[in-house]
């Protein structure tokens, strides 16, 4: 084991009955990166994220975290993971504040670390109101908030900005690059790509159970553009795309309002390996 890496994962196979869940995938997480796990629904995803928690045993190969297998995990490594996913559940009848509570009883933390915490998204105004008078956004970040009461060490993130407006969306992004800053390591699933674009140090593109890229999205992005190009905009609403080489005769320079290139999108990128869509 690397010690510098909080998972390692080897050729790692889950079936359920005649159906393969995941097959034969693997990866590492360095301590401190923000790790993008990518692809539609069903690709194994979710079985991943159980299998790394000791929910579910896998069929086959080895998944370690924190250096132990993952089937191994103690109640004090569990006190050192934070998880949102999308079966996380709450108490629909306890208020927004009494459902952080509740974990931060179960970890030793003092109030004050719930108030920071509910302030910091948004929603300490609002911490009287009852779990199921929330909306989808504001049930996201009370999630979110819980899932961050014990400063884990390692964070497991299935859609953490699902339902949540734009605004919002950034001051999560924001403080996940604090927390990555600070030495968190974080596991995060998405459909936004842009999102995985600019947080994730690493993607993991992943369809039907199987891994077809793993790299930093900016080399992914370089290696899959190879028709350089870009796209001229010119007041008058016209568009133009152009080779690179064909800039230097440029006409109606003038006239130009943009020039965007036409590199591709981690979307587009996994489109031309699968032939399928990351936000299916």
């Amino acid at each position: 084991m690397n010690m510098t890496n909080m998972i390692e994962v080897q050729n790692l196979v889950k079936r359920f009955g005649d159906q393969t869940a995941l097959d034969g995938i693997s990866f590492e997480i360095a301590q401190g990166e923000i790790f993008g796990f990518l692809g539609p629904s069903g690709s194994g995803k979710t079985t991943t994220i159980n299998i790394l928690t000791g929910q579910l045993l896998a069929n086959e190969g080895s998944s370690k975290i924190f250096g132990k297998a993952a089937a191994n995990l103690t109640s004090e490594d569990l006190a050192q993971i934070g998880i949102l996913s999308d079966t996380s559940g709450f108490y629909e009848k306890m208020s927004l504040y009494k459902n952080v509570q509740v974990y931060s009883k179960w970890h030793g933390v003092s109030n004050e670390r719930v108030d920071e915490l509910l302030h910091r998204v948004g929603l300490y105004e609002s911490r009287q109101k009852p779990a199921e008078k929330l909306s989808t956004g504001m049930k996201q970040r009370m999630l979110l908030a819980r899932a961050l009461i014990n400063k884990p060490k390692f964070l497991f993130l299935d859609e953490p900005t699902s339902g949540l407006d734009p605004a919002t969306s950034r001051m999560i992004h924001e403080w996940l690059l604090e927390l990555k800053a600070q030495g968190t390591t974080i596991f995060l699933t998405t459909h936004d790509m842009q999102e995985a674009t600019l947080l994730c140090d690493r993607v993991a593109l992943l369809y039907q159970g199987k891994l077809v890229e793993t790299d930093r999205p900016a080399n992914l992005i370089s290696k899959y553009y190879t028709d350089k190009c870009v796209r001229v905009g010119y007041q008058d609403g016209q568009e133009k795309v152009m080779a690179y080489d064909d800039l230097v005769g440029l006409e109606r320079v003038e006239e130009i309002e943009t020039i965007h290139s036409c590199e591709p999108t981690l979307e587009d990128i996994f489109i031309s390996l699968t032939g399928g869509r990351l936000n299916a």
